[in-house]
């Protein structure tokens, strides 16, 4: 056996470097692993070793955020022509980029120092730099193409309509790389979603009740209350239509989770938002919510169309309030009192009689119940599918893994059996129905329907809106000689005339 003196008797120097990444931490490929190679070699070519160098979870894609790298280059730097040597178990492990491990091995040659590889062929000569020349641009062609593979990969999952960032809007969380309900705020924010659509709340509104709600926003271990720019956001992301959007591949994909809400409630949202309110009553710009005036903008003037407004006239003894056309025609007006009765007068006129009352409710009876055993027909069979279709993914994706299907066929057949499982998850959600007690919403049409122009007498001025104008979709107008013109809407139309024959016919129309 030789002696220490023996192979070190040329006194060279050498340190070592030795690099993992996060990826890269197996058995084979360990730090550990890498030092007793790097050791063997070092011996085997008479060189002492005096330092080691161990840089963990550092990826060779750049030089930044390599420290032990940096000390490695300042260690030679100040002992220069003393170390001879810089043993690495690969040089990828120095460098991926070819540009980067020239520089970095031009900064040592400086210093005196070589680059020497385990387990390539590295020297000075010439044959073997132009060697490590060509291993250090092989370095950073695998690298390029692992990058490759990841961008692809990531836009395979774009593509595909599965979560790529890991992140998804209120209401949904992440499992397995899947978009899913979140039981915790499902139901929230589809009632968000769902009051935001009746164009009655603005966004800094629907905040402070998201808020009350106990809504909240997740960023890391932060919590955040809902602000109305945030509100904004949400109500913009398509992603709660079942469609997946990216700024990096500029398209919309179907995604692979269930949709919270339809396409025509979500543009409806947008009209809203973007101040086309698509309710028919002309609501004002600004807020007219007086208790003086409660039909203020609510009934037009039947010269110009333009909704009236109010306003207090001085006379002798007393203020006298006065609705007036807001537009430039300024020729009609009347005395709130008069204009008031006779919206009552006209509510009390069209108020369903006891008899189609009656009828009209037993309809709605009848029809419910009918629909709830349709529908909960419908939920068993979408449950039936839901569970066939979770057991043929489970058997694709052990196929897959098995080798007997190939990735291609794995991608289009999971397609597949997402799609109809989405399609099945909406028919089981789609449960409005059963959302509602009939007992209490019989209860309240009756109360609602028995006096209209009592309830229109206890309503607040947001109640007042909503009835007049699902009563009256195209608005009322006050006429030069003192009438109010109105269209009643189809529905209170048919509640007004309700009859056996009636009945019959629309369940005929129902089934």
């Amino acid at each position: 056996m030789k002696s220490d003196n023996h192979i070190y008797a040329d006194g060279k120097l050498a340190v070592l470097y030795l690099r993992v990444s996060t990826e890269e931490q197996v058995d084979n490929f360990s730090l550990g692993t890498q030092e007793e190679i790097c050791k063997k070699e070092a011996e085997k070519r008479g060189y002492q070793v005096i330092e080691i160098f161990r840089e963990e979870g550092r990826s060779a894609k750049s030089i930044t955020g390599r420290p032990v790298l940096i000390q490695l280059l300042e260690y030679c730097r100040k002992h220069k022509h003393a170390v001879q040597a810089v043993f690495v178990y690969r040089l990828d492990r120095v460098s991926r980029i070819t540009a980067d491990y020239l520089a970095i091995r031009k900064k040592l040659t400086e210093n005196g120092v070589t680059i020497l590889s385990a387990t390539e062929p590295t020297g000075d000569s010439p044959t073997e730099k132009l060697v490590e020349t060509i291993l250090a641009g092989f370095a950073q062609l695998d690298n390029d193409i692992r990058s490759e593979r990841s961008r692809n990969g990531l836009k395979a999952r774009f593509l595909s309509g599965m979560v790529v960032t890991g992140q998804v809007p209120l209401g949904y969380a992440v499992q397995a790389g899947y978009a899913v309900k979140n039981t915790t705020n499902w139901d929230l924010m589809k009632k968000a979603w769902d009051l935001m659509a009746t164009g009655t709340k603005s966004l800094q509104e629907m905040a402070n009740l998201m808020n009350e709600w106990g809504l909240k926003e997740h960023r890391g271990n932060r919590e955040f209350i809902i602000r109305a720019q945030r509100v904004d956001v949400l109500f913009r992301n398509k992603f709660y239509v079942g469609v997946i959007t990216s700024k990096t591949y500029l398209e919309e994909v179907k995604g692979q989770h269930v949709p919270m809400i339809t396409e025509e409630q979500y543009y409806r949202v947008q009209a809203i938002i973007d101040g086309r309110n698509p309710n028919k009553v002309a609501l004002a710009k600004r807020n007219h919510n007086n208790p003086d005036f409660p039909l203020r903008r609510i009934v037009r003037c039947g010269v110009c169309g333009l909704g009236m407004t109010g306003g207090w006239s001085k006379g002798r003894n007393a203020r006298y309030a006065y609705y007036r056309c807001g537009g430039v025609c300024k020729g009609i007006a009347a005395k709130s009192e008069i204009l008031e009765s006779s919206v009552v007068q006209t509510l009390k006129q069209i108020t369903p009689k006891k008899e189609c009352l009656d009828l009209f409710i037993a309809f709605l009876y009848r029809t419910y119940h009918e629909r709830l055993s349709r529908l909960q027909k419908i939920k068993s069979s979408a449950d039936q599918e839901i569970a066939t279709l979770k057991a043929l993914r489970k058997t694709l994706v052990e196929k897959n893994l098995a080798g007997v299907y190939s990735d291609e066929v794995y991608k289009e057949q999971n397609a597949v059996i997402e799609d109809r499982m989405t399609k099945a998850q909406v028919v089981k959600d789609d449960a409005t129905i059963d959302k509602y007690n009939i007992n209490d919403v019989t209860t309240f049409i009756r109360t609602l329907l028995a006096d209209l122009g009592e309830t229109y007498k206890r309503s607040n001025l947001s109640q007042i809106k909503v009835l007049l104008g699902s009563i009256f979709p195209s608005g009322l107008a006050w006429s030069q000689n003192g009438k109010l013109n109105h269209q009643i809407s189809p529905i209170y139309q048919s509640i007004c005339t309700f009859n056996n024959g009636a009945i019959s016919s629309c369940a005929k129309g129902g089934s």
